[in-house]
């Protein structure tokens, strides 16, 4: 597997940091999923659309979401926002 870069806007340490204790240990126990297979069914790892077209989104919980792009140039993944999924997808 080729190693790839992660990291983070300040909006989404914004996010993370706000977000309740729990979800920051979920997020870190998937971020390590995602890094093994960032397709691993239990991330429902999915593109977006709408105004959010150019990102993708994996599950934290049933309703937090972290929401990436990714740069093949570099072999970056970028995290921008995290959130529960009605905050995150307001029409």
């Amino acid at each position: 597997m080729k190693a790839i870069k992660i990291s983070y806007s300040n909006r989404f340490i914004k996010d993370f940091k706000n977000a309740p204790f729990k979800i920051r240990i979920a997020f870190k126990e998937r971020l390590e999923i995602f890094i093994k297979d960032e397709f691993n069914p239990v991330l429902n790892n999915h593109k977006l659309n709408g105004k959010l077209e150019k990102y993708r989104s994996i599950n934290v919980t049933g309703d937090w979401r972290a929401v990436f792009s990714e740069n093949s140039k570099d072999e970056e993944i970028i995290f921008h926002l995290m959130g529960t999924h009605s905050k995150l997808y307001k029409k």
